[in-house]
């Protein structure tokens, strides 16, 4: 991590949570990928000093690459290596009629 710069866990939820390819944020099985703050918790963000591990859920048909690209895009540069952990994979969304 570049010194002086905070990364915001908030910041990346919602970026990440808005990717076409995402259909929300994974803790992982034990609940193990989230950032504790002072009276909350952000599941499926976890920020260490040497990596950021983002946990989702896919959205079908996405591919294991173009989930992980669309994250790793809305992390942004951030200076520490990115890891993307695909927990599960939701049907697409129902097509609406005309």
């Amino acid at each position: 991590m570049t010194p002086g710069v905070e990364i915001d866990a908030d910041r990346i939820a919602a970026a990440v949570q808005a990717q076409p390819h995402v259909a929300g944020l994974h803790s992982g099985r034990f609940g193990e990928i989230a950032t504790l703050l002072r009276g909350r918790r952000i599941p499926g963000i976890r920020i260490r000093d040497d990596e950021i591990t983002i946990g989702v859920t896919g959205r079908y048909p996405a591919t294991a690459v173009e989930i992980s690209d669309d994250v790793r895009a809305a992390v942004g540069p951030v200076g520490l290596p990115v890891h993307v952990r695909i927990g599960d994979i939701a049907s697409a969304p129902a097509k609406e009629k005309p």
